[in-house]
């Protein structure tokens, strides 16, 4: 594996766990990347770099980051931003690894990018839904700006130092984790 490679797989991971929070900024700053000729994206995907890709995105991740301001409208979008998030992370991973055959991208995708992504947005879902109960919605704004934030900061860490993403994702993964394990019904 070459350097290009790890650092394209660094890159899609990254960008994965921040779809999670927000489906449209992290294909919106690989739109950009591409775009200024910063990042060479596969073959088939070069089409995000485009001037039409990069308004089109631009304009989706203004309408996500203000819908998510709208109360209960914020949860309508979790429970659609969950398939979507998998099927997003899935698409940034397959459009920047590089030199790996289609099989391991393909699996890499689903499972690294996919299955990050998911992961990310099943919690941030649950954090808002706890949100509205115990708050009846007033903390959901917070809750908004804090994974606008960290998806927005995810996205610039991927793009600008790739292997820093990777320790980050780590992190994120493992406070899900711990949340998880806090929040869980207890069997008895």
């Amino acid at each position: 594996m070459t350097s290009e490679t790890i650092i394209s797989i660094c890159l899609g991971i990254g960008l994965s766990a921040s779809v999670g929070f927000r489906v449209f900024v992290p294909l919106f700053a690989l739109s950009l990347t591409a775009f200024l000729g910063s990042w060479e994206l596969n073959e088939s995907w070069q089409w995000i770099g485009s001037l039409s890709a990069l308004i089109v995105l631009g304009v989706a991740t203004v309408v996500e980051i203000f819908a998510y301001y709208i109360p209960y409208v914020d949860n309508l979008l979790d429970s659609a931003a969950i398939p979507l998030a998998a099927i997003a992370g899935t698409a940034v991973m397959v459009s920047t690894v590089a030199d790996l055959s289609p099989v391991i991208t393909w699996a890499l995708a689903i499972i690294a990018g996919g299955g990050t992504a998911a992961a990310v947005a099943s919690t941030s879902g649950a954090t808002r839904l706890a949100s509205t109960a115990t708050t009846g919605g007033l903390a959901n704004p917070v809750v908004t700006t804090v994974e606008t934030g960290t998806a927005v900061v995810m996205s610039a860490v991927s793009v600008v130092f790739p292997f820093v993403a990777i320790f980050l994702v780590i992190i994120i993964l493992f406070t899900i984790f711990k949340l998880y394990k806090k929040f869980k019904p207890s069997k008895t």
